[in-house]
């Protein structure tokens, strides 16, 4: 029999039947309509970001209703319990709750005002006290002009303030985005357990209802309990700011305590922002440079214990969040919608970490060992 080139015998086969080339008998790695799936995801994908970037008044403030009013659902409930109506509930939850946050907000909106008052004149005071590292920069301009390098570093600027009015105005949701948010919070909390039972009744399988169930369930319990220890956590920060500067006799401690435990909400930004902060505050307030760095050391101290040991020890094992995930999570929310993006950006991290374990259980095809 003759064999063409292409084809080879099979061992043992008595008819000597041709075997194709094996290059002919690999499959592709990626077929042509996986790509075509990936390619549609991608530009969902992209159509989705692109949406929510472009609808930011909308999107944000009702998302935001629905994360704060699943955290605060666990106390309607207990408030339920003990005759209380729901929609009474939430009203009084809201009320409660947007109290607390004008009394800290009052706490820092002092000074605050009277600080921005004395931008220029603080600024000429922290430009005289920098001026102690002209001599430093001198010495390195030498140095790099020995090595033929480029012009050297100029000397000390302090950034005009023509950012404060912008910052503010890019910080400050419109009274509509106010309106929508707490209309939205209070109708969500009022009516969860409806939109609960509807959620999960949406589905005629029954293994799809109690999968619904049990995921409702789980981000409803992660979310209170998030909300409940990092509040507490924060609080715990604000004090010891507060008192580490009431004992560097910085100005206004119980403002900047109040201060750190708003900023701490927001991962990595705000303790970053807060030590800046204190740092401003320390140079402008006192005559030398070392006694101005006291409280932003300490609160440096602070952060460190906080966020490398108390809530690792708390949060890290109930939740188990990756640090790049929180890093990137916090970059790409914080892109999308701003500080308010950066504060949800955990709570939503928590929220995709349950629907992945839910919907892509451990006995889902794996990658092999190796």
């Amino acid at each position: 029999m003759r064999v063409l080139p292409g084809e080879r015998l099979i061992s043992g086969n008595s008819e000597g039947a041709p075997l194709p080339d094996s290059h002919s008998e690999l499959p592709p790695v990626i077929r042509r309509t996986e790509f075509v799936a990936f390619a549609l995801a991608g530009l969902l994908l992209i159509a989705i970001v692109a949406v929510l970037y472009v609808g930011k008044a909308f999107f944000l403030p009702v998302v935001m209703a629905f994360v704060i009013g699943t955290m605060l659902s666990p106390a309607a409930t207990f408030l339920e319990q003990r005759r209380v109506p729901r929609g009474l509930g939430a009203v009084l939850i809201v009320v409660a709750v947007t109290t607390v946050v004008a009394f800290v907000v009052a706490l820092i909106a002092s000074p605050v005002m009277e600080w921005s008052s004395r931008l220029p004149e603080l600024g000429a005071q922290l430009k005289d006290k920098l001026h102690v590292f002209d001599r430093p920069l001198a010495l390195w301009q030498e140095l790099q002009a020995m090595v033929g390098g480029a012009d050297g570093l100029p000397s000390v600027q302090l950034p005009k303030f023509e950012w404060v009015q912008p910052t503010l105005e890019f910080l400050s949701p419109t009274f509509t985005e106010f309106l929508l948010f707490f209309v939205t919070l209070i109708l969500f909390i009022a009516s969860w357990r409806d939109l609960r039972r509807a959620l999960i009744m949406t589905f005629s399988d029954h293994d799809a209802r109690l999968r619904t169930l049990r995921i409702l369930n789980e981000i409803e319990v992660h979310l209170g309990n998030y909300l409940l220890t990092v509040t507490l956590i924060n609080i715990g920060v604000g004090v010891a700011t507060g008192i580490v500067c009431a004992l560097t006799h910085m100005p206004n401690p119980a403002g900047l305590g109040a201060l750190a435990a708003t900023l701490n909400f927001i991962p990595i930004i705000g303790p970053i922002a807060m030590f800046a902060i204190l740092v401003v505050v320390g140079l402008v307030a006192f005559p030398t440079i070392g006694s101005g760095l006291l409280a932003a050391l300490a609160f440096g101290g602070i952060t460190f214990l906080e966020g490398h040991f108390v809530t690792p020890t708390i949060i890290g094992r109930r939740l188990a969040l990756n640090a790049l995930a929180v890093l990137l999570a916090l970059a790409f929310w914080t892109w999308l919608w701003g500080p308010m993006g950066a504060f949800l950006s955990s709570p939503l991290l928590i929220v995709a970490l349950i629907l992945k374990e839910h919907l892509l259980p451990a006995d889902a095809p794996q990658l092999p060992q190796g």
